[in-house]
């Protein structure tokens, strides 16, 4: 008997922003200006006592993420994202964000130098998996997805964040820090130091997982 086909791979690019809070709630970003389903921006919470929440803009959106990563609650609230200069401004339901980006590193310099089309290669990330579990500690360039999908990312650019003010169902939660418990979404956690990269994440669906409505094939 063959072995069920799988669906063909799914590419989003944009960007991830990983922050810590003083109150202990971090908080990941992902902005996609091109994805299958459309420029969205989706954003992962988690909580002190280690409630994972998930703030998605549309019920589709929704079920794709909260099938990939792990929430023990998900929301679907309009998630609005503005960008002027290193200022990056979120309001999403009951989390209104604003953070701030300082100079690239000397990583940040080496990965723009990466050209696009070498991100959206598995291969790639798969190369630059020890390197970027040395530099950056908890961080997963490829590892298995929920659902059985399998998922990479291609880093492209690493910014610091330098200032962060979020409020969260009405409570400040303080000034930025290190993302410290990392994070339990996935099979990978963001960079320890609170960061904004620049991304190419490819997602392969399961075997035999029924196509999505809306998928563009995103190739081999």
């Amino acid at each position: 008997m063959s072995r069920p086909r799988r669906p063909r791979r799914l590419r989003f690019d944009g960007w991830i922003a990983g922050l810590g809070t003083a109150s202990g709630t971090r908080i990941v970003l992902g902005h996609w200006p091109r994805s299958p389903f459309g420029p969205f921006s989706d954003v992962m919470v988690e909580r002190p006592d280690g409630e994972r929440l998930l703030l998605a803009p549309t019920r589709e959106v929704a079920d794709f993420v909260g099938g990939t990563y792990v929430f023990d609650r998900v929301l679907v609230v309009p998630v609005d994202v503005r960008v002027a200069d290193e200022t990056w401004s979120v309001l999403a339901g009951p989390l209104d964000l604003r953070f701030t980006t300082g100079r690239r590193g000397l990583l940040g310099l080496l990965l723009c130098a990466v050209p696009g089309v070498l991100a959206r290669r598995p291969a790639w990330c798969a190369l630059t998996s020890l390197p970027a579990r040395l530099l950056l500690p908890g961080v997963r360039t490829r590892g298995s997805a929920g659902a059985g999908r399998r998922e990479w990312y291609g880093a492209r650019d690493l910014r610091p964040v330098r200032a962060v003010s979020a409020v969260f169902e009405g409570v400040d939660l303080g000034a930025v820090a290190p993302v410290r418990p990392p994070v339990r979404f996935g099979f990978g956690s963001v960079p320890r130091q609170p960061s904004l990269t620049r991304v190419t994440t490819t997602v392969e669906p399961a075997p035999g997982e029924a196509p999505w409505r809306g998928y563009p094939a995103a190739g081999g």
